[in-house]
């Protein structure tokens, strides 16, 4: 079993202990009547750095990265540096995210804020959607082309975008209408093998209606200006800055660091 495998099946059990304590037709009823959420896309779009700075305290790859980290002192100072929007982690068990990290994280951020998990159930959508994110995001190697169709036609309907993510060219099979992002996510997550040459192989793949976003990997701003180059205009970023004790301040000098 791989390392995304065995993450999947943990998350089956953990979605179904979830589901014990408030049942799918409660969280559905939950979900309804609230409002549009923000548009990443258009964010993207409109800004000139295209960093998502993401909050996470450990991954498998990594392990530990800033476990004592609090998330509103964090994502707030990443609101203030610039970012364009937040990630914000909220699997437990393998990188130490929590859902009150999201609550938390929203009710202090005025951009647009990504659910970070692996959304494999319905139950999640309607979930993600009563925490109050504007995007979801949807792993090709963890789902099937139905699954994922399905689960980005329940965002639309909730007023929620999809990011879709993949990691090799056949992964782009899975891009629907509604796919509102491409994730190219240098990250291997079946080895844990990171190499951003994969986001310049992808780029021209991409169908050019679709915003274009590198993730895992990015470390020096001349990177992002050459995955500028090729068409990517959002940059998921989370260890970079989360290795400093400032990561707001890290986030700043990477800015200042792409404008040189």
């Amino acid at each position: 079993m791989t390392i995304l495998e065995q993450i999947v099946a943990d998350k089956r059990l953990e979605v179904a202990v979830r589901k014990q304590v408030i049942p799918m037709e409660h969280i559905r009823k939950m979900s309804q009547g609230l409002k549009q959420g923000r548009s990443l896309k258009q964010a993207l779009s409109d800004s000139s750095t295209g960093i998502i700075s993401e909050f996470k305290r450990k991954s498998p790859s990594k392990g530990s990265i800033y476990m004592d980290a609090k998330v509103v002192p964090v994502v707030q100072a990443y609101q203030d540096a610039g970012c364009t929007g937040v990630s914000i982690l909220t699997d437990y068990e393998y990188f130490g995210g929590t859902i009150g990290d999201f609550k938390e994280g929203r009710a202090v951020l005025n951009c647009p804020v990504l659910r970070k998990d692996f959304v494999i159930d319905p139950y999640q959508v309607y979930e993600s959607k009563i925490l109050g994110a504007d995007v979801i995001l949807l792993i090709a190697a963890s789902l099937t082309l139905d699954e994922a169709y399905d689960l980005g036609e329940l965002a639309h309907e909730l007023g929620m975008e999809v990011l879709l993510e993949v990691h090799a060219e056949e992964e782009l099979d899975y891009i629907s209408r509604y796919t509102d992002m491409v994730g190219v996510n240098n990250r291997n997550l079946k080895v844990f093998k990171t190499d951003v040459q994969t986001s310049f192989d992808l780029a021209s793949k991409i169908p050019s209606n679709i915003i274009r976003i590198s993730e895992s990997g990015l470390s020096d701003p001349s990177t992002v200006k050459a995955l500028r180059k090729v068409g990517y205009q959002g940059f998921l970023m989370g260890e970079a800055f989360m290795k400093n004790n400032q990561p707001g301040e890290a986030l700043k000098d990477f800015i200042k660091g792409m404008t040189l």
